[in-house]
């Protein structure tokens, strides 16, 4: 993931769900925008609705690693922001891997 930033400015969150596209399904949201650059910029996000610490960040450690296999086919020059959803607590590691696929195939990011 060497050619891939970390989006942290909550500024740039609010630029990317006010002027981005999103894209969602039964796991995953995904906010997406242009960004002009030669990098990728990722955020990825679980609210509390998604449970205590522990499932928040093994929702995000599920969908960091499926993005990890898909990042050489995905476009460079968007900034992307996974949001989990509280359906992601019941999901396998399989399940979330073909979310993250599918959202990215639905918009049109992937090679």
């Amino acid at each position: 993931m060497k050619d891939i930033l970390k989006l942290r400015k909550n500024a740039d969150f609010k630029k990317i769900y006010a002027k981005g596209n999103s894209m969602a399904n039964r796991q995953l949201v995904l906010f997406y925008m242009k960004n002009n650059q030669v990098y990728n910029r990722i955020g990825f996000i679980a609210s509390k609705k998604v449970g205590k610490s522990v499932d928040r960040n093994r929702a995000r450690r599920l969908i960091k690693e499926a993005f990890r296999i898909y990042n050489q086919q995905i476009e460079k020059g968007y900034d992307l922001i996974f949001i989990a959803r509280v359906n992601i607590n019941d999901a396998t590691y399989q399940e979330v891997e073909k979310a993250v696929a599918h959202i990215l195939k639905k918009s049109k990011i992937l090679k």
